[in-house]
C-alpha cells in the first residue's frame, strides 16, 4: 500500500517503483555515500597507524572494533552529519562541505573514546576526492554485486530455461519485417541469452579505477610531512584492501590529477548500456510476438489491461521495461560521456551527477523486475505459429534452389525467384512446381520433404547449447 511519502515522490523511483529496487538504498543516495565516506575515513585512520614511520600510535583490538563499527551509521547519524554540513551542530559550525562534515562528526564520536588522541589524523593530508572517489568506486562495485547483476543472472536463468522449452517450436522468422526462413522460439530465446552473458561476464570482470594522492595527484602534503613512507606502496594496498569475493574490484590509479578521471566509471556504464539495450531490444520483440498472437499472455485475475475494452491483456510488462531501459540508458550514455571530462586538474561538475548514479541503477532494475514479471506470464503459442508457417510454404523456396544447386541444375536461384518472388504460393503450386523440375524421382522426393514446420536446419541444437 503507497504512503503518503510514496505519493509525494518527486521522481517514480521513490514512490511507485519502489519496490522493485530491492537493497538498492543501501548502496546508493545520501545516507549510502555518508556511510562509504566514513568507512574510507576510518580505514585510512587505521591504516596510518600501522604504517611505520607515521606518528600515530598502535590500536588496541577495541579501538579497530570501534572503527569498523563507526560506518555502520544509524538513521540519526546520517542526519547528524547533514546537519554538521548544513546548519551546524552545537560546537561545530556549518561546514557547508559534505566531506569536511564526515571530517568533523568522526573527530566528534573520537572524542568520547580512547582514540581522541588521534582526531587530528583523521583526514590526514587528504583531499575530499580522495574520500569520495573511493566511496563511489564502492558505491559501483555493491549496486552491481548486490542488485544489478543477481536480476541480470535472474533473468539469464529464465532466458536459458525458455531457449531449452522452445528449441524445437518452429517460428517463422522475419527479416526487413517479410517472412524469412524459418527459425525456432528456442534459438530466439538463446540468441538474447548470448548476448546479454557477454555483457554480464563484462560487468562482473570490470575494474573500477580509484585514487589516494593528494589534492593535484602528487601526494604533495602527504610527502612533506612524511618523506620517508611509501605512499604508492600505501595507496596501492589501501584501495585494493577493499576488494573481497567475485565481481568488479577496484583498482589503483597511480597518475591522476585531483580526480581520478572516471575512464574505467565509463567502461562499466558502457557495458551495463549494452546490457540494458539488448533487454530493451527483447522487449521490443516479444511486443510484436504477443501483439502477432505467437506469444500469448496469462491473463491474472483481478488486473485490468484497459479502462474500457474489458477484453484486454496488454503487454504492459515488457512496455514499462522498454521505457525503463530508454531513461536509464540516456543517464548512463550521459555519466559516460561527461564524467570523464574536467577542466584542468578539476572542476566540481562531476559532483552532481554522481550522486544520480542511483537513479541510473534504479531505472534499470525497475526494468528488470518488470521484464521477469512479464516472462513469467508468457509462453509460445505453437497452434498459432505453425499456422503461420503454413501459410507461407514459399519459405523452404531457399532450401528447393540450394539443392537444385547442388544439382547443378542452370539458374536455379532465378527459376525459384520467377516462382515465388511477390506472390502468395500454396503448398500444393509448390508441389506442382517441383514436379515440372527435370529432375531425378528421389531429389523431387527430397524437395517435397522440405517443409515450413521442419526446415530449421540447426535451430534446436542451437538453442540448447548453453
Amino acid at each position: 500500500m503507497p504512503t503518503v511519502r510514496d505519493m509525494n515522490a518527486v521522481s517514480p523511483l521513490d514512490g511507485r517503483y519502489s519496490s522493485k529496487l530491492g537493497g538498492l538504498k543501501d548502496h546508493a543516495g545520501e545516507g549510502a555515500l555518508a556511510r562509504y565516506r566514513v568507512l574510507v575515513e576510518c580505514r585510512y585512520l587505521r591504516k596510518l597507524c600501522e604504517t611505520p614511520g607515521v606518528k600515530g600510535r598502535r590500536l588496541k583490538l577495541s579501538e579497530k572494533k570501534f572503527l569498523e563499527r563507526l560506518p555502520l551509521l544509524t538513521p540519526d547519524d546520517v542526519l547528524r552529519i547533514a546537519a554538521i554540513e548544513d546548519t551546524g551542530v552545537p560546537g561545530i559550525p556549518a561546514t557547508k562541505h559534505d566531506v569536511k562534515a564526515v571530517e568533523y562528526f568522526i573527530k566528534e564520536k573520537l572524542r568520547r573514546t580512547s582514540l581522541k588522541d588521534l582526531s587530528e589524523i583523521v583526514h590526514f593530508a587528504l583531499t575530499s576526492e580522495d574520500v569520495n572517489n573511493i566511496s563511489y568506486a564502492l558505491t559501483l562495485r555493491d549496486c552491481l554485486n548486490s542488485e544489478i547483476l543477481p536480476a541480470l543472472e535472474e533473468i539469464l536463468s529464465v532466458l536459458g530455461i525458455m531457449a531449452r522449452k522452445y528449441a524445437s517450436a518452429p517460428l517463422l522468422a522475419r527479416t526487413h519485417g517479410q517472412p524469412a526462413v524459418p527459425t525456432t522460439f528456442g534459438k530466439e530465446f538463446r540468441i538474447f541469452h548470448a548476448r546479454l552473458l557477454r555483457q554480464v561476464r563484462q560487468l562482473k570482470g570490470a575494474g573500477i579505477c580509484a585514487k589516494l594522492n593528494g589534492a593535484s595527484g602528487n601526494y604533495n602534503a602527504h610527502y612533506a610531512a612524511y618523506p620517508g613512507v611509501n605512499w604508492r606502496k600505501f595507496s596501492r594496498e589501501f584501495i585494493e584492501g577493499f576488494n573481497s569475493g567475485a565481481g568488479p574490484r577496484l583498482e589503483y590509479n597511480p597518475l591522476t590529477t585531483q580526480i581520478e578521471p572516471h575512464d574505467s566509471y565509463a567502461e562499466l556504464f558502457d557495458a551495463l548500456k549494452r546490457a540494458n539495450t539488448i533487454l530493451l531490444a527483447f522487449s521490443q520483440d516479444m511486443w510484436r510476438y504477443i501483439s502477432s498472437g505467437l506469444v500469448v499472455q496469462k491473463a491474472v485475475a483481478g488486473e485490468i489491461g484497459s479502462s474500457t475494452m474489458p477484453q484486454k491483456v496488454n503487454p504492459i510488462h515488457f512496455e514499462n521495461a522498454e521505457g525503463n531501459l530508454g531513461l536509464a540508458n540516456a543517464m548512463l550514455a550521459f555519466f559516460s560521456a561527461k564524467l570523464p571530462v574536467s577542466r584542468l586538474q578539476r572542476d566540481l561538475s562531476d559532483s552532481t551527477v554522481e550522486r544520480n548514479f542511483g537513479a541510473a541503477f534504479g531505472h534499470s532494475l525497475a526494468a528488470y523486475r518488470s521484464m521477469l514479471t512479464g516472462l513469467s506470464r508468457i509462453s509460445v503459442n505453437a497452434a498459432a505459429a505453425a499456422a503461420e508457417l503454413e501459410r507461407h510454404p514459399e519459405v523452404v523456396a531457399e532450401g528447393i534452389q540450394t539443392i537444385l544447386r547442388r544439382e547443378r541444375a542452370t539458374g536455379a536461384y532465378e527459376l525459384l525467384s520467377k516462382f515465388t518472388r511477390g506472390r502468395v504460393i500454396t503448398s500444393a503450386q509448390l508441389a506442382e512446381f517441383i514436379d515440372g523440375l527435370g529432375l531425378k524421382p528421389a531429389v523431387k522426393a527430397e524437395l517435397k520433404k522440405l517443409s515450413p514446420l521442419t526446415y530449421t536446419g540447426l535451430a534446436a541444437k542451437l538453442a540448447k547449447e548453453a
